[in-house]
């Protein structure tokens, strides 16, 4: 089985795969401080609850775009599982081309969904990864990465507007009722959530308009993903794994490596 982790700014989500199938998902936080050995804790008591041994594992591959939790991570993998991990790395074989003036400065979870992306949905493809911050990929219809923009994401948006100001309230984001709110908690819910959809609305336009195929697929991913797509159909698919399955498909193109 190989076991792959995505390590993002707020949270390292981990699948467990036999073969192509994706048998188990789990979630930690991402802490700077934790240890090693807190690490591996963690994820052998995941692996217990689901009844797993850390045995069956034959292989670790890894996205991150958090550095400082890297050694870390790596030794938890060597310790717990005997297995030096695979890092998405410059260097190393995607299976694309990727079209960028720095490719070593593409965040590797990117270059995964770029992977999964058109692998399982075909190109010329949009895929939105709604994390922390909200990421926007392109592969033409050659099947190369293409190109992108990065936008705050929408828990970060909303934090931000309540630090910057003296009277707004905490608000949970959750969608309103109706635009047009009627008091000051709906009327932020309203104008971060909607207003966001109008911003993924408009730069998917504008990137279909620029590939010139308005028969682009666009595929979203991420924790606020469900909650903007029910808003436009400008999203086609909804993939909650696509990173995970990006590192599977990568570790497999490395395999003889």
């Amino acid at each position: 089985m190989i076991f792959t982790m995505d390590i993002g700014n707020t949270n390292i989500k981990m699948g467990l795969f036999k073969d192509s199938e994706l048998i188990h998902y789990w979630r930690l936080a991402t802490k700077l401080t934790n240890t090693s050995d807190e690490y591996g804790i963690l994820v052998t008591s995941l692996f217990d609850s689901a009844g797993l041994s850390r045995d069956q594992v034959t292989g670790i591959m890894i996205s991150s775009v958090v550095p400082p939790v890297n050694f870390t991570i790596e030794h938890m993998c060597n310790d717990y599982f005997g297995i030096t991990p695979k890092f998405v790395l410059p260097g190393i074989k995607t299976g694309i081309n990727i079209h960028y003036d720095n490719p070593q400065a593409l965040g590797s979870d990117r270059i995964c969904n770029a992977v999964a992306a058109s692998e399982y949905y075909g190109y010329p493809c949009i895929f939105i990864d709604f994390g922390t911050a909200t990421t926007f990929g392109v592969v033409d219809e050659k099947g190369a990465f293409a190109g992108g923009c990065i936008c705050p994401g929408i828990k970060i948006a909303s934090d931000a507007l309540v630090r910057g100001t003296a009277k707004l309230p905490n608000f949970e984001l959750v969608k309103p009722d109706s635009v047009i709110g009627r008091n000051t908690i709906s009327n932020l819910q309203s104008g971060i959530i909607f207003g966001y959809v109008g911003q993924v609305e408009y730069l998917i336009k504008k990137m279909k308009k620029e590939l010139g195929r308005d028969d682009t697929v666009v595929v979203a991913t991420g924790g606020m993903a469900r909650m903007i797509a029910s808003e436009t159909k400008a999203i086609d698919k909804i993939d909650g794994r696509l990173t995970l399955k990006g590192l599977r498909l990568i570790y497999e193109r490395n395999a003889a490596v």
